[in-house]
C-alpha cells in the first residue's frame, strides 16, 4: 500500500509539472509601447494596461515635441523638408522578448506620429504581433494600420483600436469591448450587425450628420448615401461623403456617426 501511494504521488507530481510547463509555454508576453505628446494617447495605453496587466513603456524623444498644435505642425514640416526624424531615447524594455506589442500613437498628417516613424525604421518586429491603437482629431486608424503593414512586412499587424480625442471619456468601455471582441481578455461583448446597404440620405439623416459634424474645425464634406445599424442602445450611421482635400482635389470619405439615446449625435471616425 505504501509503495502504491508513493507511485501515485510521483505520478501526480509529474502531471502537475507537465501542466505547469505547458502553461508556461502558452503564456504570451505583451508590451504596451506608445508615444503621447499631450497625454491623451497615454490614457488609452493605461486603460489597455489595466485590462491586460501588461508591461508598459512610453516612447521618448531626445528633443520633445512640447510646443502648441501649430508649433508641432511647423516643426514636423521643417523636419520633413530637411529629411530629418526625431531621435528616440533608449528603451527600458527588451522588445525581443515580447510576442504581442500594442503600439500606440496620436495621428499626425494622416498617419502615426513621427517618433513612431523613427521606431518602425529602426525595429522591424519580425515575427511579432503588432496591435495598433491611436488617438486622432477625425480619423487615421485605418490609414496608419495600412502604413504599418508596409513598413513592417515581417510583423503581423492585427486589428486596431482608435478614438477621437473629443470622445476620450468613453475610452474605458470601448477598450474593454475591443479587447473582448479580439480575444485578448475574457468577456461576452455584444456583436453588432453589419451596416445596412447604402441609400440616398434623407433630410432627417442629413440633419443627424450636420449635428454630429458641424462643430468640427475643418469641413468634412457633403453626405451622399448612408447605411445604419442598431448597436446596443444606440444607432450607428455610415455616411459616404463627397468633399475636397486640402489641395483642392475631389475626395470621397466614409464618416461614422453614433446617436445614443437622448444624446447629441457625434461622429466617431473618418476614413479617407
Amino acid at each position: 500500500m505504501k509503495i502504491l501511494l508513493m507511485i501515485m504521488v510521483f505520478a501526480m507530481t509529474v502531471v502537475n509539472c507537465f501542466a505547469q510547463e505547458c502553461c508556461e509555454k502558452k503564456e504570451t508576453n505583451i508590451l504596451i509601447l506608445y508615444y503621447s505628446q499631450t497625454g491623451v494617447t497615454k490614457m488609452v495605453a493605461e486603460e489597455l494596461q489595466k485590462h491586460l496587466g501588461a508591461d508598459i513603456e512610453a516612447l521618448e524623444v531626445t528633443k520633445p515635441y512640447d510646443g502648441s498644435f501649430d508649433e508641432t505642425i511647423a516643426r514636423c514640416l521643417d523636419e520633413k523638408k530637411k529629411g530629418e526624424l526625431p531621435h528616440l531615447r533608449p528603451f527600458k524594455s527588451d522588445l525581443k522578448k515580447y510576442d504581442i506589442i500594442f503600439l500606440g500613437y496620436p495621428v499626425w498628417f494622416g498617419t502615426y506620429a513621427t517618433p513612431v516613424i523613427t521606431l518602425v525604421n529602426t525595429f522591424k518586429f519580425a515575427g511579432k504581433q503588432i496591435v495598433p491603437f491611436c488617438t486622432f482629431g477625425s480619423g487615421g486608424l485605418v490609414e496608419s494600420s495600412e502604413h504599418l503593414k508596409k513598413a513592417l512586412p515581417m510583423a503581423k499587424i492585427q486589428s486596431g483600436y482608435g478614438i477621437r480625442e473629443a470622445r476620450i471619456k468613453k475610452v474605458s468601455d470601448e477598450v474593454e469591448r475591443f479587447l473582448e471582441l479580439e480575444g485578448y481578455i475574457a468577456g461576452e461583448a455584444e456583436i453588432y450587425p453589419d451596416y445596412s446597404e447604402q441609400k440616398p440620405v434623407t433630410k432627417e439623416e442629413k440633419d443627424i450628420f450636420n449635428a454630429a459634424c458641424s462643430g468640427y474645425k475643418f469641413p468634412l464634406g457633403t453626405p451622399i448615401t448612408v447605411g445604419s445599424r442598431k448597436a446596443g442602445d444606440r444607432i450607428d450611421y455610415l455616411y459616404y461623403v463627397n468633399g475636397k482635400s486640402p489641395d483642392g482635389r475631389d475626395v470621397e470619405s466614409k464618416i461614422y456617426v453614433s446617436v445614443e439615446k437622448n444624446q447629441k449625435p457625434e461622429f466617431t471616425m473618418v476614413v479617407r
